[in-house]
């Protein structure tokens, strides 16, 4: 091959410039056994069970080896290793991902950071931190309170999931409506390439110069690289901290009471809603006290200087009122504002209390269409016979529908994934996205397609194959088919080359 060939995705490149076969998985374990120490490469299939999926229980498989680094060294040298041999490899977290973004492939290895939990150093002068991927999201926070201030991203699953998670899948929370996503507090980042090179992105002020291969990389669901270390952003604690729960007879009442919150130019910290049926899951579950009888329940929170807070929760307040709730509290403490998001943060879990099985999806809306998009999904599970529980970041639109079913059902499952289906097709349809904060991963490339046209795909190709052009990071994720570094764009005409030597799958 020539000095100016791209290697074709799927396929590793020697150090000669040569395509290599095969995945050499024995060449590769050799080599990671001889440069990482014994506990941090694991090859028993009982241990390797415990790695076969993410939070999205139904897609598994079973990697061939797992490696646990416990240093930046130890991932520079696992993934040169990889490289060296030609074997796919995916990073992964905590494993509390939703999209199978952390799948592992049964031929490559799984590169797990859970064991690199140090903080490296808490710059409060400058209002930084810096971590190691596998710090657990809300142990940033508990290192910085002390000073007055805090980490903003705050997923649901905080208390588990990790910062390198985070930047890779550029997770939201409750309060990205007014703090936005991960990428808004990610300054730089030490980043292992898909060759084993150790390099540096971004930098230590908010905009370092030259194009922004640091906001590339957030979000880019594993596939650039692995991260080893993340300068993230603290914010000072506010001064004041409100939370409001209203209750209202049904979701049509509370889509609308958010529509004119925003409209009067108040940015709450957070708007959530939960439905009937998430609302019985969450009392049953961690018994919250919501509104009896609530067809629907917005949580808002709002932050700020006091006499803001004051002012703006008096809005939020009246357009609660002239939009139909029925109840409204406030919470009086700290014990109680816990307490109401209590039954929000557990509401994932707490559907497992009314349901056998269910699919967490996720999806964008614009807000203004939260009414009618909610009835239409009504509407879907009414005809189809599924339940659906919905919880969602009202404020920006991401709906999170949990679509129930039972899996000893048969055809349950079945109908279960059309209807997760139909209700990403309406995000779509109303001018939204296909996810919001869960990534793509696995489980939505067939959707992809919906939103983006063969362009638009064959342009982030091109820079997922920038940083990888033998296609060895994380691959199978985020696009609907393996395509080619360096093929041209458009239609491709009979199997793909990778698929029919059974290297890849075609969705």
């Amino acid at each position: 091959m020539s000095s100016t060939e791209v290697p074709r995705q799927g396929e590793a490149a020697s150090s000669t410039g040569d395509v290599a076969g095969p995945p050499d998985i024995e060449g590769c374990l050799a080599r990671l056994r001889s440069s990482l120490p014994e506990r941090s490469v694991i090859t028993d299939r009982q241990k390797l069970l415990t790695y076969e999926c993410d939070g999205l229980a139904s897609h598994r498989t079973v990697p061939a080896v797992v490696v646990l680094p416990e240093s930046a060294e130890q991932v520079a040298a696992t993934v040169a290793s990889c490289s060296e041999h030609g074997v796919p490899f995916v990073a992964r977290g905590s494993g509390t991902g939703l999209s199978a973004g952390a799948l592992p492939r049964s031929d490559g290895v799984l590169v797990v950071t859970s064991r690199m939990r140090r903080i490296l150093e808490i710059d409060i002068d400058n209002e930084r931190a810096v971590v190691e991927p596998g710090v657990i999201n809300l142990d940033v926070t508990r290192a910085a309170a002390p000073h007055g201030y805090y980490f903003a991203p705050d997923p649901s699953s905080q208390q588990v999931c990790s910062v390198g998670g985070n930047v890779a899948e550029n997770s939201g929370g409750a309060h990205c409506l007014k703090y936005g996503f991960t990428t808004n507090h990610v300054l730089s980042m030490t980043v292992v390439t898909a060759s084993g090179e150790t390099v540096e992105l971004g930098g230590p002020t908010r905009d370092a110069p030259g194009y922004d291969l640091l906001g590339a990389f957030v979000g880019s669901e594993g596939t650039l690289g692995v991260v080893t270390s993340i300068t993230v952003r603290l914010l000072r604690r506010p001064e004041n901290v409100r939370t409001l729960l209203a209750g209202f007879a049904s979701t049509d009442e509370a889509g609308e009471t958010v529509s004119a919150i925003i409209a009067a130019g108040v940015t709450p910290a957070a708007i959530e809603m939960m439905d009937q049926l998430s609302i019985a899951a969450a009392e049953q579950a961690v018994r919250c006290g919501y509104p009896e009888g609530a067809g629907a329940v917005l949580i808002v929170e709002l932050d700020g200087p006091e006499a803001e807070v004051a002012h703006t929760f008096t809005e939020v307040r009246r357009h609660c009122e002239e939009h139909g709730a029925f109840e409204i509290r406030s919470a009086a403490d700290e014990a109680e504002r816990a307490l109401i998001w209590k039954g929000r943060k557990s509401a994932f879990a707490a559907v497992g209390r009314i349901s056998p099985d269910y699919i967490v999806q996720d999806g964008v809306i614009p807000r203004t269409a939260l009414p009618e998009v909610l009835r239409r999904i009504a509407e879907l599970s009414a005809r189809s016979g599924v339940r659906v529980a919905n919880v969602f970041h009202a404020g920006d639109g991401n709906l999170h529908p949990l679509v129930l079913f039972d899996g000893s059902v048969p055809g349950a499952a079945e109908r279960a994934e059309e209807v997760s289906g139909a209700i990403l097709e309406l995000c779509v349809e109303h001018g939204g996205s296909i996810t919001g904060e869960h990534g793509v991963g696995a489980d939505k490339v067939r959707y992809m397609g919906r939103m983006f046209t063969p362009q638009d795909l064959d342009t982030m190709q091109y820079l997922r194959c920038a940083f990888d052009p033998a296609g060895m990071c994380n691959p199978g994720k985020v696009f609907p088919t393996p395509r080619l570094c360096g093929e041209v764009p458009g239609p491709r005409r009979g199997a793909h080359p990778l698929a029919e030597a059974g290297l890849a799958d075609e969705f």
